[in-house]
Order: structure tokens, then C-alpha cells, then sequence
């Protein structure tokens, strides 16, 4: 089978969406599939390169040369409608691969389905976010957890989050372009229930399968550079964050829960700081910034809680996976996609998001029941494998079968 992944980011540019698409498009390429990327160009990458045995094409679009409209810290963002000069890259790239699926994340999407009928191929998306329905793709009203998207609220909430100049056209333009989305794709791939719902996939009648994220079916060995990291470690127990150090993540609500707790364990996070959080941290907080991706899994593997006390609806946070697959106990917010990955009192602790009284309970009933905690982390290992490759892969080939097999 021949696949195109649409991706606005592709290695070494780092993420969570692009590490799902760089895992998958390889573990594709293993199973014997044609595997390539058309991806956005940035500055300093090749325009093609093969890696891992995927063929990897990136190209320039219009939305580029006007930096200040969709870009930030020197990503160029795809915009939620068609890119003229992506449209036409698009157009190349498929007449070389000719691929028969074309599986696309996020709103580089829009640049191809104009191009559907013409390339003859069938058109699966993943949403790993809220994007569909939410310009901010994180379905946030003004600092609270939004209760549904209305045209009017979104101008608002998107012009207020942007300035006029971005917020107007891009509402208008995922009002559109959403609904041109959903008579094209031909299947869509919501990774949680929490995103199905908010998305309104059923509400609109679309076909779509709930298939999450995955992790490696091994974790990958720390190297020379992580082991010097993982050196700077406390010694004994710590709790851990690994993501973003700013409100949505939940920042607030643990920094406060943590000053509460009986004993002064060490919270250690891993993770880029929001302005003015560093001055905040108090001395038992260890803030060691961005890590590479090896050594945040050594980090997993020795700390005591993972804590991941999100406040927005977190779509499907591959945080929740590694920690499990190192044998961690979690405790999280009982929102977004961490229902799905999390069992309550089986592989960790649910609370309530923004609950710094909950979380502190939480964090404390597991300090204090040693007995707890290892039950939790063999349930973790085991329910895991559930989100590994071996498993998930699979479940993405089987709606490739369906699609091409379906009547047109």
C-alpha cells in the first residue's frame, strides 16, 4: 500500500504530533508499506531526505513568506485553509508517490482536499486536537474548559487570543474549512472519546474510528548526554511533571498542592516555563527545562507519582503512556483524553481539574501506601500494551483496508 502523510511538522522539528507521525510512518514503512511525508519546509532542513525507509518531501507554502500571521518561535504554522503554494507542492508530490491513502494531521489537510478527487486516493485524518471546531485547538474560553463552539464565541475568544488580525480570518476560515473537511475525509481519527464528543463527529454523521496515540513497544536507552542529565536527579524519592510549565498543564494547581503536603518531596519538573513561573519556584521544585526525549524516560523510571494535573482537555498526552510503560503511578486530572488512558484506583489516582485540596489528598495517600503504589505499577505495565505499536498500528492498517474497500 502507498501512503502520503500530510504533517505541518516533521522531524527534527519535536513534538508530540510529530513524534506520532515519524513513529507511525516508520512503523508503516517496516510493515512493508510505501511510506512518505509531505511536510512544511523550515530553515535548515533538505527539501527531501529518506529516513527510516520513508521518503520525506518538504515543501514551501504561501503562508510562510508572511511571517508574522502563522508562525511562532520560528515554526511555520499551516493555516486552517488552503495554501496556494502547498497546493501545488501537494500536486507534485502526488503525481511522483501516487499513494492510495493520503493520512493527514491537522490543517495542512486543507491545502490537499481540492486535490482529492483529482489524486484519486481515499483520505483518513487524525485529530489530535480540537482544531476542528476550535481555532485555538485547545477548546479553552478565556482560562476555562469551553463548553462548545458558536461563531460568535469563537470570533471573540480567538480575536481576544490572537488580535484581530489573525483571530477573524482564521475563525471564518475554519468555520469553512471544517465543514468542507467533513464532506471530504473519507475517515476520521479522533485519539480519545473526549475529542470524538467535542468535535461533534457523531452530531454531524461523519465516519470515524477513536484510535489514540501510541509509544514504541520499547522504551529507547538513555545515551551518554541523558545519563548526565538523569544525574542531576534527586537521590531519593520525587514527584515528576514532564510538559509546559503554564497554567493550561495545570501548573498553578500543582506548585499549589505541593506546598501543602506533609513531607517536602522534591517536585521536579521537566519542561519549558510560562513567563514568570521560574521566580515562583520555591526550593524543594527542581526546574530542569527541556530535556531530550531518552532522558525524560529515565526520569520516568526513577521518580516515585507522575502527575499530570492538566486544566484544559489535553486530547491524548503520550506523557500518561510513558510514565505507565515505566511502571508509574499517575495522578491526573480527570478530564480530555486522560480518561481513557488512566484507570481510576487501578493504574493511578483521577481528581478534579484546578483542585489544588484534591491533588494534595491524591499525592498523599499514595506517599503514604507504599503497598498502593506497587499494585499500581505492575496494572500500569500491563494496561500499557494497549497503547503500544503492536497494538495501535494495526488498528490504523484495518482502516486503511476499510476505506479503500468501501464504495466511493
Amino acid at each position: 500500500m502507498r501512503i502520503l502523510m500530510l504533517a505541518q511538522f516533521y522531524p527534527p522539528t519535536i513534538g508530540g504530533e510529530e513524534r506520532h507521525v515519524a513513529d507511525l510512518s516508520a512503523e508503516l514503512a517496516a510493515r512493508g508499506h510505501q511510506v512518505s511525508v509531505a511536510t512544511l519546509w523550515h530553515k535548515g532542513f533538505p527539501c527531501f531526505e529518506v529516513d527510516k525507509g520513508v521518503r520525506i518531501h518538504r515543501m514551501r507554502g504561501t503562508m510562510q513568506r508572511m511571517d508574522a500571521i502563522f508562525s511562532y518561535k520560528d515554526r511555520q504554522f499551516a493555516p486552517p485553509f488552503t495554501d496556494p503554494e502547498a497546493l501545488w507542492a501537494l500536486r507534485r508530490i502526488i503525481s511522483q508517490e501516487r499513494p492510495d491513502i493520503i493520512h493527514a494531521h491537522n490543517w495542512i489537510v486543507h491545502s490537499f482536499t481540492p486535490l482529492k478527487a483529482w489524486s484519486r486516493a481515499k483520505l483518513v485524518m487524525t485529530l489530535h486536537d480540537y482544531s476542528l471546531v476550535c481555532v485555538q485547538k485547545r477548546l479553552m474560553h478565556y482560562g476555562v474548559r469551553c463548553s462548545g463552539p458558536g461563531f460568535m464565541k469563537c470570533l471573540s475568544c480567538a480575536t481576544d487570543f490572537y488580535g484581530i488580525g489573525k483571530g477573524v480570518p482564521s475563525t471564518l476560515a475554519n468555520f469553512i474549512w471544517g465543514e468542507i473537511g467533513r464532506r471530504t475525509v473519507d475517515m476520521f481519527l479522533p485519539v480519545s472519546r473526549s475529542v470524538a464528543e467535542q468535535t461533534q463527529l457523531a452530531k454531524r454523521r461523519v465516519p470515524y474510528r477513536i484510535i489514540p496515540n501510541f509509544i514504541p513497544d520499547n522504551a529507547e536507552p538513555p545515551g551518554d548526554n541523558a545519563n548526565s542529565l538523569l544525574a542531576q536527579l534527586p537521590k531519593n524519592d520525587f514527584l515528576l511533571f514532564v510538559g509546559d510549565v503554564v497554567p493550561d498543564k495545570g501548573a498553578d494547581t500543582l506548585l499549589e498542592a505541593h506546598a501543602q503536603l506533609n513531607n517536602q518531596i522534591p517536585l521536579v519538573l521537566i519542561g519549558q516555563p510560562a513567563a514568570g513561573f521560574v521566580e515562583r519556584f520555591p526550593p524543594n521544585v527542581w526546574h530542569m527545562g527541556r530535556w531530550p526525549h531518552d532522558a525524560i524516560m529515565g526520569a520516568w523510571s526513577r521518580c516515585t507519582i507522575a502527575l499530570i494535573p492538566s486544566i484544559c482537555p489535553d486530547a491524548c498526552p503520550t506523557v500518561a503512556m510513558e510514565a505507565m510503560s515505566m511502571g508509574r503511578p499517575i495522578i491526573a486530572s480527570r478530564i480530555g483524553g486522560l480518561t481513557d488512558i488512566i484507570l481510576d484506583d487501578k493504574t493511578g489516582l483521577l481528581v478534579p481539574p484546578g483542585d489544588p485540596q484534591a491533588l494534595r489528598e491524591a499525592i498523599q495517600c499514595l506517599l503514604d501506601d507504599p503497598e498502593r503504589r506497587e499494585c499500581m505499577k505492575m496494572t500500569a505495565r500491563q494496561r500499557v500494551v494497549e497503547f503500544q505499536a503492536k497494538s495501535v498500528v494495526p488498528r490504523i492498517e484495518q482502516v486503511y483496508h476499510e476505506v479503500l474497500t468501501s464504495c466511493s
